[in-house]
């Protein structure tokens, strides 16, 4: 399908929304511990979508298809709702929205080694290629622009928190991309994507809630500080990333197919710096740059099919 500014727009909307969930998430684990704040996104969001996803457990049936697939449910909803963002937050605490983005963008790298080393999906020369170019930028962000610097460097727990939380959506993407044969075609619950979605929220808010009550236990966490802000960063975290974009991105993908999605998903990098330098004073370097365009580049490259032989 041709891109249409339509089209584009429903494209660009997402990368956006998640940009903008670095940046207050930034704000708001200042007043509100990162594991906490993780579980009270996701409580809200699955309140905001139950009018439409409530029926995937809403008869005795539809429970024991859950019941019958729970591994795989429990485990998507632990690597996608209740790790990525949790440790994301975490992250925002020492590192930047720019730092994390960065980071992130790295995902199509770690997903590559994952297929490689679980799957059996033997990489293509060009998509090696790709891989050491986005590995090269995620090294100029952890160097913080000096690459000597990676002999000696001491990484910040928020780096090492996002390289985590990469690892965590890598997997994700995975579960969802390979589900087993009970989750594919005929066999698949016919659930929808608010079902769907509600369904790993639903799971995934159990992982959150007991991963903040048990940090409380280990480690006793400051009281939350309660604010009109803090409200408004709840409910943009829970309706704009979790609900709106999240159904847009579907759309875009099912019309632009995933080949084209990834241009645009790595605009979040971009907006992240936009937002953080409009917001929070905290404006990109020049290795930022540079580390941007080596990871959309790596991206870029890993994604170039090779031409057909002649005849």
């Amino acid at each position: 399908m041709s891109m249409t500014p339509r089209l584009a727009l429903l494209m660009t909307i997402p990368p956006l929304l998640w940009a903008g969930n670095a940046v207050i998430g930034r704000l708001a684990v200042q007043a509100m511990p990162a594991l906490w704040l993780n579980a009270a996104r996701w409580a809200i969001a699955l309140a905001l979508l139950a009018p439409l996803g409530w029926r995937a457990v809403g008869t005795r049936e539809a429970r024991a298809r859950i019941g019958e697939r729970w591994p795989h449910l429990a485990l998507l909803s632990l690597t996608g709702v209740g790790a990525y963002n949790a440790l994301q937050y975490m992250a925002l605490r020492t590192s930047t929205p720019l730092n994390a983005t960065l980071i992130s963008a790295s995902s199509p790298v770690v997903a590559l080694a994952i297929g490689a080393f679980f799957y059996g999906e033997r990489p293509r020369l060009m998509q090696l290629a790709g891989a050491g170019l986005s590995l090269l930028g995620v090294a100029l962000v952890l160097g913080r622009g000096d690459l000597t610097a990676l002999a000696r460097l001491h990484l910040v727990t928020g780096d090492l928190y996002m390289i985590a939380a990469t690892l965590s959506w890598s997997v994700y993407s995975w579960l969802l991309a390979r589900p087993p044969a009970s989750m594919r075609g005929g066999e698949r619950p016919p659930w929808d994507w608010a079902q769907f979605l509600w369904v790993q929220m639903l799971l995934g808010l159990g992982w959150a809630t007991l991963a903040a009550g048990t940090a409380d236990v280990v480690s006793p966490t400051p009281p939350v500080q309660w604010s009109p802000l803090l409200l408004l960063a709840l409910a943009y975290i829970a309706i704009g990333p979790s609900l709106i974009a999240y159904r847009l991105w579907g759309l875009g993908v099912a019309q632009a197919g995933p080949a084209m999605a990834a241009f645009f998903i790595n605009l979040i990098p971009l907006f992240a710096a936009l937002l953080s330098a409009a917001l929070l004073g905290e404006w990109p370097q020049p290795f930022h740059g540079l580390a941007f365009a080596l990871i959309v580049g790596g991206i870029v490259v890993s994604s170039r099919r090779p031409a057909p032989a002649r005849a």
